[in-house]
């Protein structure tokens, strides 16, 4: 396996395809195996690099507190220790958090910016439902497989989920892969609950695009209009119907956007 050592652990790593580079960050609990939908795309457009966050996936998952920053941090010394001292860099849901740090802390690291599906944080965020976020956390005596279809319909639309069975089964296998063990997940939940970048956004200079479904039901999509408000130089596409893994329902859509924007602003 390529594995790699940055910032004091070893991550696990991928690159694929030839040109500029283009990071690509995945979410809470998620592994570089959640990229299926993008890797084929924008590697043929792009030099992309997927990995495995601290405490997901095979990467080291150190008994120790985690925090947003420090997620960048192994970013930023991951791209270093690869020599790639600036790429484009896509962030999701959580690895839109550690992309928005990146942009901060290590801004000679990126060049343009990508966030879907997240938000700033802080006491300004919009927040899941109650009533959701009651069935979102009622997992006790289930397994993993369980929970996961359970909550389906916070990543999928109803209408996808009815009609495309053998896409939402080959979600479900490769989310089982390399499954993140409960302390390591609840190390980065307490990450992201500590995340907030509402009152800095105004020091990501770097050209950004940010991208929602606007039925996130996780992250809704006020979040987005946050970063909006924010941030000097975005823009916002919105997905009609997308939930929180709009990146995967409308896969072809949004790698057209990803590719299109970074050709436009490379």
């Amino acid at each position: 396996m390529p594995i790699i050592k940055a910032n004091g652990i070893h991550i696990y790593y991928e690159i694929q395809g030839q040109g500029k580079p283009l990071v690509l960050i995945m979410g809470l609990r998620r592994n570089a195996e959640w990229w299926y939908r993008q890797i084929p795309a924008l590697s043929e457009q792009f030099k992309v690099l997927v990995f495995d966050n601290r405490g997901a996936g095979r990467s080291d998952q150190p008994e120790e507190d985690y925090s947003i920053p420090l997620f960048a941090d192994d970013t930023a010394a991951l791209m270093q220790a690869l020599g790639l001292p600036s790429a484009h860099v896509l962030g999701i849901s959580m690895g839109g958090y550690i992309a928005q740090e990146l942009a901060i802390n290590h801004p000679e690291r990126v060049r343009h910016l990508l966030l879907g599906c997240t938000g700033p944080g802080g006491p300004q965020a919009v927040h899941m439902t109650t009533e959701r976020m009651t069935r979102f956390m009622a997992n006790q005596g289930l397994t993993p497989v369980e929970i996961l279809r359970k909550d389906l319909d916070i990543y999928f639309s109803e209408e996808f989920i009815r009609k495309e069975p053998e896409k939402i089964e080959e979600f479900v296998e490769i989310s089982m892969r390399f499954y993140q063990p409960p302390a390591p997940f609840l190390r980065q939940f307490a990450a992201c609950r500590q995340h907030d970048t509402f009152d800095r956004l105004q020091q990501i200079t770097q050209p950004t695009l940010i991208l929602t479904g606007d039925d996130d039901p996780l992250v809704p999509p006020g979040n987005s209009l946050l970063l909006l408000k924010g941030i000097p130089q975005a823009r916002l596409e919105t997905f009609p119907g997308g939930r929180h893994c709009f990146f995967m329902e409308f896969a072809e859509r949004f790698n057209e956007r990803v590719i299109g924007f970074l050709g436009k602003e490379s």
